[in-house]
């Protein structure tokens, strides 16, 4: 997803409207926050893990706490925590997360 947004980033104009699927309408400004949010805790993750830390210490430690104005109910810390630990380790945890 990083790289995506990444490109999507390099290839719109500086006054370009975002609509997402969820949330309010963006601007290029919100979107470059948006990956900074992912790169973010992207990297905690990764030093967790490096750490030796189990995903209920991550979740107990609050680890995504400074984006929690990303969570909401579709999507909630927790969720996205363990979508990272999934995508970092290759491993299946978790209940899978049914999008209408």
């Amino acid at each position: 997803m990083i790289d995506a947004v990444d490109k999507v980033i390099a290839q719109l104009p500086p006054d370009v409207k975002v609509i997402p699927g969820h949330g309010p309408v963006s601007s290029l400004d919100d979107v470059r926050a948006y990956l900074i949010m992912l790169k973010g805790t992207r990297d905690v993750v990764q030093k967790a893990l490096k750490d030796g830390k189990t995903l209920d210490q991550m979740k107990q430690a609050k680890l995504l706490e400074p984006w929690k104005k990303y969570s909401g109910d579709f999507v909630n810390e927790d969720v996205f925590l363990e979508t990272l630990y999934n995508s970092l380790t290759g491993q299946k945890t978790g209940k899978f997360v049914k999008h209408n």
